[in-house]
Formats: structure tokens, C-alpha cells, sequence
């Protein structure tokens, strides 16, 4: 990414906005939710309307490098001082993680085969019946244990009364693979991000029970992270990338026809190398779920809204960790607000919104009503990891069940 210096009235600490490094390589996965990264990347909208230069990218495909798109529940699950992983759980330092923004909120789906379509699971209660009554032992797949795709399923599962660690079987795809598994019978559902659910619509490989924004309106999602090191020790760099994201974020929903531009170019063999009917019309918020029924969705793809899909919030890393904790993923529980404020560059991210006139919400937590009834604003995350029905804390020899 050319980070190359430009003329500016602000000046940071060290007198100077110029970016240390002149260029970033960014790591992207190839999902709907990567397109403000590479509009980004690309310096100009695919209409060739010119972006601020703040910087341009060159990007690594799935493997990132210096930045990159994570799943917002971490590619790997961070290690807090302290804390007990579950046996087989890998990690690397939380104090290695930098999450720099949000890159978006919502538009992950749950998707059921087509062989239960015809059994006439089409519902949430059918499903229920079927694993409770009928003992059917099910397959669904998500694309990583601590990934965000894993925890919409797993809360999903349970909001069904479905225990997702002892009810189904769970197992890890590729986004990309999930209709080729679905079509080779291998599962029997999956929860990915577009376009890979609608994809598998459109070829006939089952239809979308459910869409991550149903489980929690406005849910995060995916993140510009980096590692810490790099942040602490090129600013300037790191603010360079979120002012070029976050820039491109705000292009891309200034209008429908940019929204159309951005899904043709991510639909090109550079990116997804996807038809352009699989990505459009769910970027556009509007949906058909395989099974006759059409909506606009009132909580789709949201890149920008505005800045409030891109604050890095305290209250979102510490939901995740909760989750980790509520399904024995961590045997102990983290320190969740100081892991938290060690790890969202809350700091980095408003000084590159105000220089952008991109306005920040003035409290780093939020209040938000899940599926099952549950409100999560971060002001107990200890007794809202111990507030479910279904957990498996009581696996844990260290569970505190209760509060």
C-alpha cells in the first residue's frame, strides 16, 4: 500500500502525519465484507471516481502480512495472562493483536442442504424436532473454532435450545468449499459470510434459514487488525490505513450505483472470482432465501454507516470473549475490559476519523437485544458468560456457574 506523504493541516505527536513505511502489504479473505480493503487497494472506486489518497494497497489474498482483515472474534484465539486455554485451542499473544476498525457489521448466513429442505426442515422448530425427537446427529460447518462464523452458530444453535458442542457435530470449511460440502453430502448446514450463502442458493445447494443480522442487529464483524508492534511502531502508517479504509467504507455507501461498481468489481477473478448475481443483491440489502421468500433487509451489509460500523468498540471484543468463555474455549475468564482496551486502537482509529470529519460515537461500549432475549452492553461480562442455559461451563473443573 503506497502510504507515500501528503499535505495535511493536522500534525500528531511527532510533528508529523507522514507514514513511516511507503508501502503495506494487506492480507484480505475472500468475502463480501473485504470490499472496502480493496476499493481501497485499488485507489480509485471501480466507477474511476478518485478516492482521498491516503494510500493504496497491494494485496496478499487470504494470508495477511503486516495488516489485514480478521474475523472480529480473532483468527486465533489471543492468549491473556493468566488465562487457561481448553485443551487443543491454539493461540498467539493478545498483546501482539491490534484491532485497528471495523470493517463491517452483519450479512453472515446459516444455510441448511437441500436434503432437509426435503424433509421439510424449513424452520427452526423443524430443526429442533429433528435433533431432539428424531436423533438426528447433524454436521454444520463454520470456517474457524473461534472465528465469528463459529459463535453466530453456536448462539443460533442454542437460542433453538440446540446445543451446538453436544447436539450436532461441528466441523471447519473454507467459505468457498461450503456448497461443494453441502453437494458431496459431507454436511448438512453451514454458517459463512457472503457471497458463499447466496451462492449456494443460486446453484441449488440448499437456502438460508437464517442471517447473522437476525441473531443480533448490527453485530461486528470483520476487522482491520495488525499486530501491536506494528502500530507502536509506525503510527503514522497505521493511521494512514484507516483514514484509506475507512475513506473507501464511506465511498461505497454514498450511493446504490457505488454499492453496484464495488460488488462488480469484487466479482472479477482478481477477488472473488464469483457471478455478480451471487454478490449484488445482498450487498444491496436485498435477499431471497432459496425457499420463495423476498425481503430488503433493514440490517444488511453496513461498511460505514455513518462511522458507526467502523468504531472499533470496547463492548464488541469483550462479547466475543464472553462467547470463548461460554463455550469452554477459555477455562478461565480474561480480564474482558483491559483485554479489551489493549487490543481496540481506539486511540489510532479517532484521530483518523477526525482528520476524515468522520464522526465518533462518544462512548466506546454499546447496548444491544440479541435473538434469545439477551441485552449485552458489556457492564457485567462475567455473569453474561454464566447467563445462558446452554453453555458448557459446567465441563470446566474452574466453572463458577451462576450470578
Amino acid at each position: 500500500m503506497n502510504t507515500a506523504p501528503r499535505a495535511t493541516p493536522l500534525a500528531w505527536v511527532n510533528g508529523s502525519d507522514a507514514p513511516e513505511k511507503p508501502s503495506l502489504n494487506i492480507g484480505y479473505m475472500a468475502l463480501t465484507d473485504c470490499a472496502s480493503v480493496v476499493v481501497a487497494a485499488t485507489q480509485a472506486s471501480p466507477s474511476s471516481t478518485a478516492l482521498p489518497s491516503t494510500s493504496s494497497a497491494k494485496l496478499l489474498g487470504r494470508a495477511a502480512r503486516q495488516a489485514g482483515q480478521r474475523r472480529t472474534g480473532c483468527g486465533a484465539l489471543p492468549v491473556w495472562p493468566g488465562v487457561r486455554r481448553a485443551p487443543g485451542i491454539g493461540g498467539v499473544p493478545a498483546s501482539a493483536m491490534a484491532v485497528l476498525m471495523g470493517l463491517n457489521q452483519n450479512a453472515q448466513a446459516i444455510n441448511l442442504s437441500p436434503a432437509l429442505q426435503r424433509k421439510g426442515v424449513t424452520n427452526p422448530e423443524a430443526l429442533a424436532r429433528l435433533v431432539h425427537q428424531h436423533g438426528a446427529r447433524l454436521t454444520f460447518a463454520q470456517t474457524f473454532p473461534t472465528g465469528t462464523h463459529a459463535m453466530w452458530l453456536y448462539y443460533w444453535l442454542a437460542s433453538q435450545g440446540i446445543h451446538p458442542l453436544r447436539d450436532v457435530d461441528s466441523v471447519v470449511v473454507p467459505p468457498a468449499q461450503m456448497a461443494a460440502h453441502i453437494q458431496a453430502g459431507r454436511i448438512d448446514g453451514f454458517c459463512v459470510g457472503e457471497p458463499w450463502a447466496a451462492d449456494a442458493v443460486a446453484t441449488g445447494q440448499g437456502f438460508t434459514l437464517a442471517t447473522s443480522q437476525s441473531i443480533w442487529p448490527d453485530h461486528p464483524e470483520k476487522v482491520l487488525a495488525c499486530a501491536r508492534a506494528f502500530a507502536e511502531q509506525y503510527p503514522n502508517s497505521a493511521r494512514a490505513l484507516i483514514k484509506a479504509v475507512l475513506a473507501a467504507s464511506r465511498f461505497i455507501e454514498q450511493s446504490p450505483e457505488n454499492r453496484r461498481s464495488t460488488a462488480q468489481l469484487l466479482s472479477s477473478s482478481a477477488y472473488l472470482d464469483t457471478p455478480l448475481a451471487s454478490i449484488e443483491p445482498r450487498l444491496l440489502g436485498s435477499y431471497h432465501d432459496g425457499l420463495g421468500n423476498h425481503w430488503q433487509d433493514p440490517h444488511a451489509l453496513r461498511l460505514h454507516d455513518h462511522g458507526r460500523a467502523n468504531l472499533p468498540y470496547l463492548s464488541d471484543g469483550m462479547w466475543f470473549m464472553t462467547q470463548f468463555r461460554r463455550w469452554g474455549l477459555l477455562r478461565d475468564d480474561p480480564d474482558y475490559l483491559g483485554v479489551a482496551r489493549q487490543v481496540q486502537q481506539l486511540a489510532l482509529y479517532g484521530e483518523a476519523a477526525q482528520s476524515l470529519g468522520v464522526a465518533c460515537p462518544e462512548q466506546p461500549m454499546r447496548s444491544s437485544l440479541l435473538i434469545d432475549g439477551s441485552r449485552w452492553d458489556g457492564s457485567d461480562p462475567y455473569g453474561y458468560a454464566r447467563s445462558f442455559s446452554l453453555h458448557a461451563l459446567g465441563d470446566l473443573p474452574d466453572a463458577r456457574v451462576g450470578a
